[in-house]
């Protein structure tokens, strides 16, 4: 299963409608927790997701409503006693930070967190998820985006298989191999499959326009982005380092995103149509406005 579950979706301060940021990535065995703010243990719950799921924990930046929920999450590893690493990813000029959040309280710890700090962009780690990069981005402090990049692969075609007379376990094996030698003669896994592009996913909080959000889009099947503004507050958008919803889907346009997700909205905005509108007139995918406790699925593959 791959699906993104969001668990808050307002910038700044939590609202009756809102809860601060929180965003819970399902990407087979993995669970990618972002920016946990403030209540997202509890949003957690209601959305049923178990701090057993998460195996990496990506934290943006050092703003509150992108990080005052580590301390729950993270003792809550230990309280269930989760029995896997957990990574955390966080700018290493927030060290400080991330350690005082770590161990705001006294609690028994028992989950193994490996942290695993940001000092640049690129290649963070590679795991069977794939790949998970990192780009800077232009915030007032240091901030970085994620991307998950599944390796491209083959998809079987059964025509092409039964034609060959590979069916069984013998596809299995002929995936393994490359190439198997079928009544006495050799098959290989071109002749029966074709190419299949491996799916990606980007997660881009904080920023002003600037060359990480394009790289961090670029091709994303699924890109969760601000847009705390609407385009009548450009100026104020641009001001404390932010996009407008009219900014975040032209992004999306340029880079051939198939869905957008846009969220972290100001709390002076209750027209969520609005956005909507202003991101249509940018871009012809699909646009999901998104909604505490929502959950989207990735597109599935072409």
């Amino acid at each position: 299963m791959r699906e993104l579950v969001v668990l808050g979706t307002g910038s700044q301060v939590a609202s009756r409608e809102r809860n601060q940021n929180g965003y819970f990535l399902r990407w087979d065995s993995e669970g990618f927790l972002f920016d946990p703010g403030e209540g997202t243990q509890r949003q957690m719950l209601y959305a049923g997701v178990a701090a057993g799921a998460i195996t990496r924990l990506c934290v943006t930046h050092f703003h509150g409503d992108h990080c005052l929920g580590v301390p729950g999450v993270v003792q809550r590893l230990s309280l269930d006693g989760v029995p896997h690493p957990v990574h955390a990813h966080y700018p290493a000029s927030g060290q400080q930070y991330f350690t005082r959040l770590r161990y705001a309280a006294s609690f028994f710890e028992r989950a193994e967190l490996r942290e695993e700090p940001i000092e640049e962009d690129g290649l963070l780690s590679v795991g069977s998820f794939g790949q998970l990069w990192v780009r800077r981005l232009e915030h007032p402090v240091e901030a970085f985006g994620y991307q998950l990049i599944e390796p491209d692969g083959r998809r079987m075609l059964p025509d092409q298989l039964a034609a060959y007379g590979v069916h069984g376990p013998a596809i299995g094996r002929l995936q393994a191999a490359g190439s198997l030698v079928v009544d006495g003669r050799t098959v290989t896994v071109e002749q029966v499959s074709e190419p299949r592009r491996g799916q990606r996913f980007a997660f881009v909080m904080d920023t002003r326009l600037c060359e990480g959000v394009f790289r961090l889009a670029d091709g994303a099947d699924l890109l969760v982005i601000e847009s705390t503004y609407l385009s009548s507050e450009a100026t104020l958008a641009r001001n404390f380092g932010h996009l407008t919803a009219r900014q975040a889907a032209r992004v999306a346009q340029e880079c051939g995103v198939r869905t957008l997700v846009l969220t972290h909205f100001s709390q002076r905005y209750t027209e969520m149509k609005l956005f909507e509108e202003e991101a249509r007139a940018e871009f012809d995918g699909e646009i999901v406005i998104a909604a505490d406790l929502a959950r989207v699925p990735v597109p599935p593959r072409r």
